[in-house]
């Protein structure tokens, strides 16, 4: 058993304000990564800019950030960031700018490299990187993690490198802009990394602590979430200060779950359906849990991840799921190639700890 969490998290208030002297402390000068538009919706980007502005920080701006960055996307920044030359990133957004931001420190530090670096099998030092998350979902702000979009694949794939964030500045403000499909989606993708981190082949129980934590904490959020959906108002109106700041550290526990885990098959699975359906992430990933949990061939395991939700069964969890989500219609052609897909993951198989057949597989969709 083993536990390495090299990330110093704060979670406050104010936060980037905060501890802008650590901050700055990484370096000279920044590069600032964020996607086009809701890091100024939120104030995120306002803070990061006057925090460095405070301490005397130059930096340059890298706002073009897609959903689902692409590798492209990445070396047209590190291009920037070595003719900047920059000597540490700050990633501000959801996961796709905190993971592009990883990436990109990885370019900078290697100018001499082209985009091969990103899947090569061997070790390359990154710029130190801060992250300041502005959804509550992937947990990148504390995990070492990458993923990126190969158009040449058709899929996504973390890149091959580990590459933790120095710092963390976790704000649950900046939450509170969030759209209600948004919040509901990456909520879900924290669940799943709780559920698919707890019943994996490297779970322990060391780092099951996180797990068990994360799902306590969906628990007290659960229903909350559902109302939201129920009355479909911005969650600003509907979450208490409470919910916000609940699910900033479901999100961030649920990061710290499979950093010493890694995903299983419902993620695996979900990358096809992105691609080629644009479903988001969250939602992705999400409408094969309850198939995952189906088919887990220890079932106490299963119960016991159930109980800490609060739900009696596989079957009252999917109900949820189902109205909290709503059902994606999956075409028949994609699904066998999905399937064929993951049969040959040896890395997405090898995290489950039980043989999987293909008719099994099949079954996770509904």
């Amino acid at each position: 058993m083993q536990i390495y969490m090299p990330t110093k998290i704060y979670s406050e208030n104010n936060c980037v304000m905060n501890h802008r002297r650590e901050l700055a402390a990484l370096g000279s000068k920044a590069m600032i990564v964020t996607g086009k538009h809701s890091s100024r919706v939120n104030g995120s980007l306002e803070d990061v800019e006057k925090a460095l502005q405070e301490e005397n920080i130059p930096f340059v701006l890298f706002d073009r950030i897609e959903e689902n960055p692409t590798i492209e996307t990445v070396m047209e920044a590190g291009e920037l960031g070595k003719k900047e030359q920059v000597d540490f990133v700050v990633g501000i957004g959801g996961g796709s700018p905190m993971d592009a931001a990883k990436a990109i420190a990885l370019i900078i530090a290697n100018p001499t490299e082209d985009e091969r670096i990103l899947y090569e099998a061997k070790e390359f030092p990154a710029l130190p990187v801060a992250e300041v998350p502005t959804t509550a979902g992937t947990g990148s702000e504390v995990t070492p993690y990458a993923i990126l979009t190969i158009h040449a694949r058709k899929t996504k794939q973390s890149i091959s490198h580990k590459i933790y964030p120095r710092l963390a500045l976790i704000d649950s403000q900046y939450l509170k802009t969030a759209g209600l499909d948004t919040l509901i989606d990456t909520a879900v993708d924290a669940l799943a990394h709780l559920l698919e981190s707890y019943l994996n082949t490297n779970a322990d129980s060391y780092n099951r602590m996180y797990s068990e934590k994360g799902l306590s904490l969906f628990a007290e959020i659960r229903e909350e979430l559902m109302e939201c959906r129920r009355q479909g108002e911005k969650p600003v109106q509907t979450l208490s200060n409470q919910a916000f700041d609940i699910l900033m550290q479901l999100a961030a526990t649920a990061g710290m779950a499979i950093t010493h885990t890694g995903t299983s098959l419902p993620h695996g699975l979900s990358y096809a359906i992105t691609y080629e359906m644009q479903v988001p992430h969250g939602k992705a990933v999400g409408i094969f849990l309850p198939g995952f949990l189906g088919a887990y061939e220890n079932k106490e395991e299963v119960q016991s991840v159930l109980e800490r939700m609060g739900f009696a069964s596989v079957e009252d969890f999917t109900q949820y799921l189902d109205e909290l989500l709503g059902k994606v219609e999956i075409p028949e052609g994609l699904w066998i190639e999905d399937v064929k897909s993951i049969m040959a993951n040896k890395a997405k198989l090898k995290n489950y700890p039980f043989e999987m057949d293909k008719e099994t597989l099949y079954a996770f969709r509904r």
